[in-house]
């Protein structure tokens, strides 16, 4: 019997929802009225449930962060941390757009965010669990269930493909309770339109990130262009912007404390169903080793990027990535400890395992799920070691760039509809434009040094994690076989942009027969890292069957209770609502929801990260507040604090006022909430945002972009 129950529960009912704590689905909306009514909302509900209509048509994905088309000629608003690569792209040490922000003068002169820059605009949404479940269903084993899924998947995003421009996306729901079917219009010619200085932008860096106080300007602008027929294009000169069906118009309205908010975007990942022994493998050993990891590597960035600025500039994407994990991941550990949320799921836990035993015959099959889980958790942990190190070595710009390069010329070899996924057809244009963008990011000197790390981190593995293939490509166990081997690598043509594209073309023999030393490492390992994978997709499809099965008694066991029953975030488009509202830290110190222009001016230091341009001090100083100061806290609000429930890629989301007009840009959470893809502490949880009057501020008086404040409709 198919259970649809959870799907049900997950993505129609809404139990005792409240404001704050929920991801919905937009569907859901119309079944939560009450609770949305309750906090602020002005709309309809039906209306933000219309999702190619006004306003959720404007709300764009970037392909890990969230954007909106604010003007009818394509002009799309995003986080400055979210535009950070195309900004790192276009800047060198003589022109560093990082530093000292961008605006183009009119738009020939807006520059191409990169060839893999996306902007993803929903057309729409199919509900395809019927046919999904049936293939997995019907396979014989465990890798037959994965290579099921896999094969559905692929068939249904070719048949959803049809006609030029579309990307179409399987989504699942619940651990495989319910598949959506996204299609998105794919807009491939991204342009920078507006970028404030790093002192505006990135105001405060790592020290402010995740803080609160906050008084960052974190927005940036791009442009959508398609081909002169309308339809998307490779970049060229010849195309024209974009003309989107709606954009959101900015609020005129101020923004208060207890005022309703809402934030439409595309949450990364949440694991708040997770089992207890995923959440404490995850606490006690993921992310502790990880972020030690990226520190490490930080520290060797950054002493090269002090002596080379060419270095600093190429990594500059790569080393706020780290800092964002690993400051990130040191939060939620802190988060967990505070909470003690280790003892709050196994209880969790305890009790779902409680009731199925209460419920006799009717519970054993998740009672079984549930040991099932258990089992693949603990196989999985047994090789974590090895998969991190050699996942990340295999990753490293030249010899990364090899290893996919010989699997594309294996992949290649075979019927399109029979590669695995990330190979195909479709897959081809940004395999080639990761290769054409490659020498911006990367450093022949700077890869040596993070190819000795991930080396020196293998020859420590235990003696049971190591390959045999690796083994004999080092020829030894110590430093001296490492940098025999760094030596070998250094001859690889991967460095030469153009070698790396007529590669692209190479068939498998000619991988095989090649002397390159970086291919001929790839070549080496191919055969184990592809056994790898089929016990990978073993366990992926053991999971398959018993996941569903718990979680369908998560949900049950829950609506039992009247508790909140969402689907956990998997990089669809989701709705979350609350108010605008401060909080009292541990220490018992409250918390404002507002920041203020005149406190930006107080941190100054004249040191990054502290920078703020002169232009903006010189406005503050003079009182300049160009009409857009607010009446009670009479000066320009900088950033605001709401209870909205969000996670990675919520970064960019508009945040939306009662009536649906945009009133600030999401940015980040405060310290006490990075915890809350686990487990939610509505005491604590806050987000941050821009308040679009700091951004039209900023436009107006310390980085002016008039042309854009007119298009904008927003000129003073």
């Amino acid at each position: 019997m198919r259970r649809i129950a959870i799907a049900i529960a997950l993505l129609l009912a809404a139990g005792q929802a409240g404001a704050g704590e929920g991801m919905w689905v937009p569907q859901q909306l119309p079944e939560i009225e009450g609770p949305l009514r309750k906090a602020g909302l002005r709309l309809r509900p039906e209306q933000l449930a219309d999702l190619t209509g006004d306003p959720m048509g404007a709300v764009v994905s970037l392909g890990g962060c969230t954007a909106s088309f604010v003007s009818p000629q394509g002009l799309v608003l995003t986080n400055h941390h979210c535009a950070y690569g195309a900004i790192q792209l276009n800047s060198t040490p003589e022109n560093n757009l990082m530093q000292d922000g961008f605006v183009a003068a009119d738009r020939a002169n807006e520059p191409s965010a990169g060839p893999n820059a996306r902007i993803f605009v929903l057309d729409s949404i199919r509900d395809v669990t019927a046919e999904v479940q049936d293939a997995i269903a019907a396979a014989p084993d465990a890798i037959g269930r994965e290579r099921a899924l896999e094969q559905i998947e692929k068939k249904l995003i070719a048949g959803c493909e049809f006609g030029e421009g579309y990307r179409c996306r399987l989504y699942s729901f619940a651990g495989g309770n319910a598949y959506r079917l996204f299609r998105n219009l794919e807009i491939r010619d991204v342009r920078l339109a507006y970028a404030p200085p790093g002192g505006i932008g990135n105001y405060g860096g790592e020290i402010d990130n995740w803080m609160w106080p906050r008084h960052t300007g974190d927005f940036s602008f791009y442009r959508a262009y398609v081909g002169p027929d309308g339809r998307p294009a490779d970049h060229a000169p010849e195309n024209v912007p974009y003309q989107p069906k709606h954009w959101l118009r900015f609020a005129d309205r101020p923004l208060r404390e207890g005022d309703f908010v809402m934030a439409a975007g595309y949450p990364g990942t949440t694991r708040r169903y997770a089992l207890a022994d995923e959440f404490e493998q995850t606490a006690q050993w993921s992310y502790p080793t990880i972020s030690r990891h990226y520190k490490a590597l930080l520290a060797l960035v950054e002493a090269q990027g002090r002596e080379n600025p060419d270095i600093a500039v190429k990594y500059a994407s790569t080393v706020g990535g780290w800092r964002n994990t690993s400051k990130n991941y040191d939060g939620q550990l802190e988060g967990f400890a505070r909470i003690d949320a280790a003892a709050a799921k196994r209880a969790e836990e305890a009790a779902v395992l409680e009731w199925l035993r209460e419920r006799g015959e009717p519970g054993v099959p998740a009672l079984e799920a549930h040991a099932e889980l258990v089992r693949l958790v603990a196989e999985g942990q047994a090789t974590r070691e090895r998969d991190l190190v050699i996942g990340q070595f295999h990753r490293l710009g030249a010899l990364g760039t090899a290893m996919t390069l010989y699997r594309n010329a294996i992949e290649r070899s075979n019927p399109d509809a029979d590669r695995e996924p990330g190979y195909q057809e479709r897959d081809q244009p940004r395999i080639r434009g990761e290769l054409q963008q490659m020498d911006r990011r990367y450093h022949p000197e700077m890869d040596r040094q993070l190819q000795r790390y991930w080396l020196q981190q293998y020859l420590a593995l235990p003696a049971g994690q190591r390959v045999e293939a690796i083994d004999d490509w080092l020829g030894g166990d110590d430093e001296q076989a490492i940098e025999r081997a760094l030596d070998r690598l250094a001859g690889t043509g991967m460095a030469n942009a153009e070698e790396r594209l007529r590669w692209l073309e190479a068939d498998r023999d000619a991988f095989e027969n090649s002397r390159d030393p970086a291919i001929r490492y790839a070549v080496a390992v191919m055969p184990e890292v592809l056994r790898q994978e089929l016990e990978r997709k073993a366990r992926a499809g053991d999971e398959l069957r018993a996941r569903p099965v718990y979680l369908q008694a998560v949900a049950d066991f829950r609506a039992s209770q009247d508790r909140h029953v969402y689907p956990d975030a998997n990089g669809s488009l989701r709705i979350t609502f609350g108010n605008v509202t401060g909080y009292t830290t541990l220490d018992g110190e409250a918390q404002a929801p507002f920041t203020r222009l005149e406190e930006v001016a107080q941190k100054a230091t004249g040191e990054e990260p502290f920078d703020a341009p002169q232009a903006l001090l010189d406005a503050v100083a003079g009182k300049r507040h160009g009409g857009l100061a607010d009446r009670r806290l009479r000066t320009v609000p900088v950033n605001f604090l709401s209870d909205l429930d969000v996670t990675g890629g919520n970064s960019g989301s508009p945040v939306l006022d009662a009536r649906g007009r945009l009133t600030g840009l999401l940015f980040d959470m405060n310290w006490e909430s990075v915890s809350s893809n686990w487990v939610f502490d509505p005491a604590m949880t806050r987000t941050i945002s821009v308040d679009q009057r700091y951004l039209r501020w900023i436009m107006q008086e310390a980085y002016p972009a008039p042309q854009l404040l007119d298009e904008l409709g927003l000129a003073p």
